[in-house]
């Protein structure tokens, strides 16, 4: 049996569909890519969630297709910062609750404004990290949007 995460917990008491979709860890590969590979997605569909700081507004998410970098310049923009950058991975696990390879955009140890690719929407469902490394939350684009109350990231 699948172990529910807080993630999904979160999702369970808003009322949300959604699935679990556990996959094979890979310690020296957490990317994307493996985990698309494992799933048998392609690699459009899985989002990794990526924590960024801005010399603004201070902490925010972007949820980025498998197949993207982050564009810091549009980051920055989007949130309302002149500049930012990607948080250090040691600082993770203390401002999100999550580690790497399993950074869920639901459910972090507080709301941080979070942006969500407008590629999403080009799917009936996208992955996202359950919160854990070895599961994936599999949902609709629009209920993930919903539900963080996310803004868009442009294509």
């Amino acid at each position: 049996m699948i172990q529910k995460t807080n993630a999904a917990r979160l999702l369970d008491a808003a009322k949300i569909p959604y699935s679990l979709v556990p996959y094979e860890v890979d310690e020296e590969h957490l990317e994307a890519s493996h985990v698309a590979q494992q799933l048998g997605e392609d690699l459009d569909t899985v989002f990794k969630t990526l924590v960024l700081r801005g010399d603004r507004n201070g902490l925010f998410v972007c949820v980025m297709p498998g197949s993207l970098e982050v564009d810091l310049k549009v980051a920055a923009k989007i949130s309302g910062n002149k500049s930012c950058e990607m948080i250090h991975v040691r600082e993770l696990l203390p401002l999100t609750g999550y580690i790497r390879g399993g950074c869920s955009p639901i459910g972090m140890k507080k709301p941080f404004p979070t942006f969500i690719h407008e590629s999403a929407l080009l799917y009936d469902s996208i992955y996202v990290s359950a919160g854990v490394r070895g599961l994936q939350i599999r949902i609709a684009p629009k209920d993930l949007i919903d539900f963080t109350g996310a803004g868009m990231y442009p294509l």
